[in-house]
């Protein structure tokens, strides 16, 4: 068995590699041509943590991957990085352990950032006046990097909590090329942009409808489990159309949760990643429209990446 460490595994990251395999890994779970059992989810509520684990085969393949990813968002006060994790290839032939890949949770988090960029793909606007960016963490960055490869927009407005990691985030983007501006106020964000990425484990909405312009964007990244709750309900019911990478998912924990239990989304059209990458088409079809993508993440995505990387090594 093969044991890679995070500098290997960030060395053999391609994302232009990684994000077709993504697209066919979206395309085949919408078409059931993945097996992909139910989410384990481990709650930590005096360490202010989560645990998922994750797993899927993609039919056809020699290997599947099995994925055990945490968030523990006080970490930072320990000077210590809020997500770990790691993944494992088996041989879907033999059972044997192929690869034992020590991400550190950078898989997750890459693969998530991926998602998103192919979320703004199929519905972002086609004149982006600024981008938004709800959080100051990680996700929050690479997120905004993946942008780069959608949009030549780069001013930014970014929402977070703590000055201090306000002026951290303000620091790298502009290292990466964006011009930033920081706020604690997220309808101020709301007011100058629209394409808008919401990146935080949140149990309290953060956007509400009234702040959203016509024709705005929103990927919806930290509502992966139940109670994580980054849009309130009357803004996701406000959308126009919206996408979800699976609509089991999205609809018992993801950030459509709660409106689509309330039957809130009964006239919204809610098209999978899959279908709409499938049928070539975007998802937004007016420049006034206001779209959402939810982002619960995949175990098949898991299944990609690790493709990816194995393929790059």
């Amino acid at each position: 068995m093969r044991i890679i460490n995070k500098t290997q595994i960030l060395a053999a990251f391609d994302a232009e590699r990684i994000t077709a395999l993504l697209k066919t890994g979206f395309i085949a779970y919408s078409a059931y041509q993945v097996q992909m059992p139910p989410v384990q989810h481990f709650l930590f509520n005096a360490a202010e943590g989560d645990c998922c684990i994750k797993s899927a085969w993609l039919e056809g393949d020699d290997q599947f991957v099995v994925k055990v990813s945490s968030g523990f968002y006080r970490n930072s006060e320990q000077g210590l990085p809020s997500n770990q994790g790691l993944m494992m290839a088996f041989s879907a032939l033999t059972g044997e352990p192929q690869a034992l890949l020590l991400d550190e949770g950078w898989l997750t988090a890459l693969r998530t950032a991926l998602a998103g960029r192919i979320a703004a793909e199929l519905c972002a606007p086609q004149h982006i006046d600024a981008i938004g960016i709800v959080g100051s963490g990680m996700q929050a960055l690479l997120q905004l990097q993946q942008l780069k490869a959608v949009t030549h927009c780069r001013e930014v407005w970014v929402w977070g909590r703590t000055p201090q990691r306000l002026t951290a985030y303000r620091q790298d983007a502009e290292a990466a090329g964006f011009r930033v501006h920081i706020t604690r106020d997220a309808a101020e964000l709301a007011a100058h942009c629209n394409l808008i990425v919401t990146t935080t484990p949140s149990h309290t909405p953060i956007l509400q409808a009234e702040n959203i312009r016509p024709g705005t964007h929103i990927t919806a990244v930290g509502a992966d489990a139940v109670g994580k709750q980054e849009l309130a309900t009357a803004l996701v019911a406000k959308a126009d159309a919206i996408l979800v990478d699976a609509r089991k998912q999205c609809s018992e924990y993801g950030e459509i949760a709660q409106a689509y239990q309330q039957n809130l989304l009964t006239t919204v059209p809610i098209v999978e990643f899959g279908e709409m990458l499938a049928s070539g088409m975007k998802m937004r079809k007016t420049d006034q429209q206001i779209t959402l993508a939810d982002l619960t993440g995949l175990a098949i995505q898991d299944v990609q990446i690790v493709k990816g990387i194995l393929a790059g090594l």
